[in-house]
């Protein structure tokens, strides 16, 4: 069942500010990240992966939101700046963008997830939120976050953890918690090599989601007694987190308990899409004819970037050329012109030329599919000019020594690759 509120009087929400931590670089995304940061990377065929966790937050109900970039951030920035902007400091609402900026010392940039909050400390100090929630930015998913403060109050914890319950054998490349009957972490581990299973559930491990709820008071004692710390690495997860199970109270909010689904979801989606693999799964999921993760679900919608452009369009009616789209998403502004599209997802500004076709495909804003391509399992980064005539996904061999292959024989396609491609 969807999760429901149950909070009385003046939701929590409305004390909060949420931090989104978004200045990773994603690196085991390879070549979609050279340009921009991971959370500015393009999703579902309209946003970019930032929205989601910003999108929970403003449908939770927080009006305060911080969002602290670094690495190639000017993509990420910029969107923010267009897609974000309606915030009013007269409703008592604000965003900002924090950018590592020396603030603390000319010669830092931020050191860690912690010292990303702690340097802006002052900033965060004049809004007065009671409660900080910090999330990180480069996840898929729906979640109530008010109900995860519903609980940290109610529980009277120094700190509250979102996690996932996840196999057992795959939680080694997550932080994992211990707990105990009543979900009180005693132990928390950094992707242990054998993490430790839920109680009276052998097969299965409670991840965290990177996401935590702190009074704000307790968070900048916490903040500023570690960066008085010259052994710490200034990681919550590394750092702060463990710390405070030492020597509080931690509690983990299990994402069961506020994840959003609309009537047709059938599970609780998350999805870290740190991997070429991981990203072009968890787009292709949208195709579904009941897709795990309900994009359409307007109780909760996933605010982005609204661009002023002309609807899809289809053209052409002929046999073996036909503008076609089957199982796919087709943005605005792209136009299928004698071609077919099958599970696939084109996004803004697409145009593909006659007698091409794409299967199972992810193509990122304002590409250009030249005349009888094939194209299968790709991701095709934004701007990319398919040449006439280009076939991939039918010869591995030569799909390697061309593209980015990965494992499950997903190529990712870039413009240098195209460019070395002409020479």
């Amino acid at each position: 069942m969807p999760a429901m509120r149950t909070s009385i009087g003046q939701p929590l929400a409305r004390d909060a500010m949420a931090y989104v931590l978004a200045g990773g670089r994603g690196s085991r995304l390879k070549e979609l990240t050279d340009n921009r940061a991971k959370p500015a990377v393009y999703f579902g065929g309209m946003s970019r992966i930032i929205d989601f966790a910003l999108s929970n937050a403003i449908n939770s109900g927080i009006r305060r939101i911080g969002v602290a970039t670094q690495y190639k951030a000017h993509s990420l920035i910029r969107h923010m700046n267009r897609a974000w902007n309606f915030m009013r400091p007269e409703r008592n609402e604000s965003f900002d963008i924090l950018p590592a900026s020396q603030r603390i010392s000319e010669l830092l940039w931020y050191e860690g997830t912690a010292d990303a909050v702690y340097q802006n400390i002052d900033i965060i100090e004049a809004y007065g939120p009671k409660y900080m929630v910090i999330l990180a930015g480069d996840h898929i998913y729906k979640m109530d976050y008010e109900l995860m403060l519903q609980q940290h109050v109610n529980s009277g914890a120094d700190v509250t953890v979102g996690c996932l319950v996840v196999p057992r054998r795959d939680a080694t490349a997550f932080g994992v918690m211990h707990v105990d009957e009543n979900d009180v972490i005693t132990s928390f581990l950094e992707k242990p090599a054998d993490p430790p299973s839920i109680p009276g559930d052998p097969a299965h491990a409670l991840a965290s989601m990177g996401i935590y709820v702190f009074e704000t008071k307790f968070l900048f004692d916490e903040l500023r007694r570690d960066a008085a710390d010259p052994e710490s690495s200034r990681d919550f997860g590394g750092d702060i987190i463990p710390h405070i199970v030492r020597h509080g109270k931690a509690q983990a909010h299990r994402f069961t308990h506020s994840c959003i689904r609309a009537a047709e979801e059938i599970e609780e989606y998350w999805r870290d899409v740190g991997t070429v693999d991981a990203y072009f799964e968890a787009n292709l999921d949208l195709t579904d004819t009941v897709p795990k993760l309900n994009m359409y679900d307007r109780e909760w919608p996933i605010w982005t970037d609204t661009v002023v452009a002309a609807p899809a369009k289809f053209v052409h009616d002929e046999e073996g050329r036909r503008g076609q789209a089957i199982s796919s998403l087709i943005s605005q502004d792209c136009i299928v012109s004698g071609a077919t599209a099958r599970r696939s997802l084109l996004f803004t500004g697409v145009k593909m030329g006659s007698w091409s076709s794409v299967n199972e495909a992810v193509i990122l804003p304002y590409c250009n599919i030249g005349r009888e391509a094939r194209l299968n399992k790709v991701v095709i980064d934004s701007g990319v000019r398919i040449p006439e005539g280009l076939v991939v996904g039918e010869d591995p061999e030569l799909d390697a020594r061309r593209f980015r292959r990965t494992d499950n024989g997903v190529c990712l396609i870039t413009k240098p690759m195209i460019e070395r491609l002409e020479l």
